[in-house]
């Protein structure tokens, strides 16, 4: 249910000045550690349809281990850093420099579909997995920004990712790809209105107008922002990294789990890919080596929607901007998602 929304104030200098940063952000920013690696990275895989390199677990090691845990991270963060100063920058700007009236009009909308239809779309030109996207989630929702919009906008990266879509298309059976699509949309949507309507704000409203800042204040602005961001996050970030790498030698041995459980190795494995976490198009080569392997099309399933949607270290990011409990919700629904698309491959394939 949405409130009356606030009169709006007469845009200022500083606004547009603002929004202009921006959008240079994002251009620049997203060319940069997005879209022309993405483009690289497709004309690759036509001339030769195969993943480049092997599962991010591998460098884990075959135990736990911290010298393990330590190669995880080093690989995971060379993988990601790009994405990660993007959306630290990103976020800042969300925060600090936009008028968060603006930002409520354009994601607020009147329904909870509304709102994560929006989430779900704005997700779609910025294809980074849930970590990378998380500190921009939280900037959303600290600017006002609806439950339902930020969890969609969270969520619809690693889960929508054109760039990866594509990747899947090319070196995937299809039954898998419009599993992914179908089982995606079905969460980023569906899941993000549901968790936003019960678990969200009961009102949607502007934030009260209030006065500009003048534009010779943007930076200190930013600069402030940008330091919250990286003193808390960044930390955060790397140590539930570490300790997510040194557990993934348990919680990633997948190809042996229908031997060991049979019909239950496929809600093990929806909970298990909803802990792990990846880089963008990470779960590609641990599909492609299950199913090369001759692994159940519903193990496969599964982890092809839960490893990218979400992972504990995201989860631990946007928890307190978001609600836990909206947060915990989301995870559920990720780890259902992935059971419904391992039974859904299990009868296709």
């Amino acid at each position: 249910m949405s409130a009356p929304l606030a009169a709006p104030r007469r845009p200022s200098r500083a606004d547009f000045v603002g929004l202009g940063v921006l959008l240079l952000l994002l251009v620049v920013g997203l060319s940069w550690a997005k879209w022309m690696p993405y483009w690289e990275r497709t004309w690759s895989l036509v001339d030769q349809p195969a993943w480049p390199s092997g599962a991010i677990f591998e460098s884990a090691g075959d135990a736990p281990s911290l010298s393990g845990a330590w190669e995880f991270t080093r690989a995971y963060v060379d993988a990601v850093w790009k994405a990660v100063v993007v959306a630290l920058l990103v976020a800042a700007a969300i925060d600090a420099l936009v008028p968060r009236a603006w930002l409520v009009r354009l994601m607020n909308r009147r329904t909870p579909v509304g709102q994560a239809l929006v989430g779900g779309a704005a997700s779609l030109p910025s294809m980074m997995c849930s970590c990378c996207t998380a500190p921009v989630a939280v900037g959303l929702r600290r600017s006002g920004v609806s439950t339902g919009a930020a969890l969609a906008y969270w969520v619809g990266n690693p889960l929508l990712n054109p760039a990866v879509i594509l990747f899947l298309a090319i070196v995937l059976p299809w039954e898998l790809l419009a599993t992914r699509v179908l089982v995606g949309v079905l969460v980023v949507v569906g899941a993000s209105a549901l968790i936003g309507r019960l678990l969200g704000d009961g009102t949607v409203a502007v934030p009260t107008p209030e006065e500009p800042p003048a534009v010779a204040e943007l930076p200190g602005r930013y600069v402030r922002s940008l330091s919250r961001f990286v003193l808390v996050l960044v930390p955060e970030y790397l140590a539930l990294v570490f300790v997510m790498g040194l557990l993934s030698p348990w919680l990633s041995g997948f190809s042996s789990l229908e031997a060991s459980l049979g019909v239950a190795a496929l809600l093990v494995a929806a909970v298990a890919g909803t802990l792990l976490v990846i880089p963008t198009g990470g779960e590609i080569p641990v599909v492609a080596a299950l199913l090369a392997a001759g692994a159940g099309a519903g193990t496969a399933g599964a982890l092809l929607v839960t490893l990218p949607a979400l992972s504990v270290p995201s989860a631990v990011m946007v928890g307190k901007a978001l609600g836990w409990r909206a947060t915990a919700a989301m995870a559920g629904a990720v780890a259902v998602g992935g059971v419904v698309a391992g039974v859904v491959l299990a009868v296709l394939v």
